[in-house]
């Protein structure tokens, strides 16, 4: 039986370890020139899925960092701890570098006679193929509508170096007025920090994490990783024998660091359903994607959905952002966007300055002038001309009016 995964990220390469324990032949179809080191990033990993990680795919507690200790705050409250879950026997989840992950999984890989690296997919050699790559060809072709959310943010990634701790197994959260900030420990001299910061891209991400942070004697910032927040939920999960997989399949907020857990979730139920057929004597096919969907889509969706709410929950008082659309014909449409960002804090100079809260509408209309993708539009931004900053000291455009034409290819 052979089994294609499309992309090279660390889903992948823990699903192509783990299906060729199951004796199962495994091509990996990529670049590999093209791959880049996530150097400054981390992942959080649940004692469940460690177990599962272990038995299933290789054994990873050496690169494991364990945290005892969970305390959250929230600037709200002027500081004050709102939450403190404390383990002192168990763990309650794991720190692990993406790098070192990697690395374990493709050494690992590469000497198994099961495994292969090939750069073209020719899709009459496989039974199933498991697209994990978002930005493949087979992903735009098939695998574009989806559920998307987009937070309005941008997440700054890096691991700061510090004075040594004699025990550096507290996670802490905490919930600003600019966005979420962890700071997740990796050993007692290194911590990784997770910074996202709602609004436009800022340059001083160092300043913030400084004023926040009350715990480490940092000595250095390694550099910030910046990528943009949004969420998505795929609504098919296969096309006949391609099966999605990954950050194509769903995508989250890393408020939690559920993200490369969920994925670990669905390889399990993978292995599960693959397991049986072989078992049985049945083909790896596309009967492999129907059952994956019906075991996983609405576990799936709920449990991103819950991500969300917590961070709408702590996020209510800062920011609110509202689409309307309106159809007036089969080819016009009539647009409105209305945006409200609360009072919060932003630094300036040498302290923190209190930025005042804002209201924004937005509209637009827009007329296809052929079914060849042309349409003609109009749109007034920033409608009321608010007075407004996103960032200390930087004056935003005020009333903004627009008329072009724009296609669609």
């Amino acid at each position: 039986m052979n089994v294609c995964i499309l992309g090279d990220g660390l889903t992948s390469l823990s699903l192509a370890k783990a299906l060729i324990n199951l004796d199962i032949n495994v091509d990996i179809i990529c670049d590999q020139k093209k791959h880049k080191s996530d150097k400054f990033r981390t992942i959080g990993l649940t004692p469940s899925n460690i177990d599962f990680f272990n038995k299933n795919i290789l054994n990873i507690d050496r690169l494991l960092w364990r945290i005892q200790k969970i305390k959250i705050y929230s600037d709200n409250y002027q500081n004050k701890e709102l939450i403190n879950f404390d383990n002192k026997n168990k763990h309650l989840f794991s720190i692990i570098r993406n790098e070192e992950l990697h690395k374990l999984l493709y050494t690992n890989l590469i000497q198994s006679k099961f495994f292969k690296f090939k750069k073209k997919l020719i899709n009459s050699e496989y039974n199933l193929i498991i697209n994990c790559d978002p930005k493949s060809s087979i992903s735009k072709k098939f695998f574009f509508k989806n559920m998307k959310k987009n937070y309005y943010s941008f997440a700054y990634t890096t691991i700061i170096e510090h004075e040594k701790m004699k025990t550096n197994n507290t996670a802490i959260q905490i919930f600003t007025k600019q966005g979420p900030l962890a700071f997740l420990p990796i050993s007692n001299t290194k911590t990784s920090v997770v910074y996202s910061y709602i609004g436009k891209k800022i340059n001083n991400i160092q300043e913030l994490v400084n004023f926040y942070n009350k715990s480490y004697s940092i000595k250095k910032f390694n550099e910030f990783k910046v990528f943009e927040l949004r969420s998505s939920n795929l609504r098919n999960y296969y096309h006949q024998n391609i099966l999605a997989f990954g950050d194509l399949l769903h995508r989250l907020h890393p408020l939690a660091g559920q993200g490369f857990n969920m994925s670990v979730r669905d390889i399990r139920q993978l292995v599960k359903i693959m397991q049986f057929k072989i078992d049985h004597g049945l083909d790896l096919d596309a009967s492999v994607c129907i059952d994956f969907e019906k075991k996983t889509k609405h576990k799936n969706y709920l449990f991103s959905n819950s991500i969300d709410f917590v961070h709408e929950y702590f996020n209510l008082e800062h920011k609110m952002n509202t689409n309307l659309r309106y159809d007036v014909k089969a080819k016009t449409q009539l647009l409105a966007n209305i945006q409200f960002v609360g009072d919060r804090d932003d630094l300036a100079g040498k302290g923190l300055v209190e930025l005042s809260s804002y209201w924004l509408f937005d509209f637009r209309v827009s007329h296809q002038l052929s079914q060849s993708g042309m349409s003609l539009f109009g749109s007034i931004e920033n409608m009321f001309n608010a007075d407004y900053e996103e960032v200390s000291g930087y004056t935003t455009r005020g009333r903004n009016l627009s008329i072009g034409v724009s296609y669609v290819f």
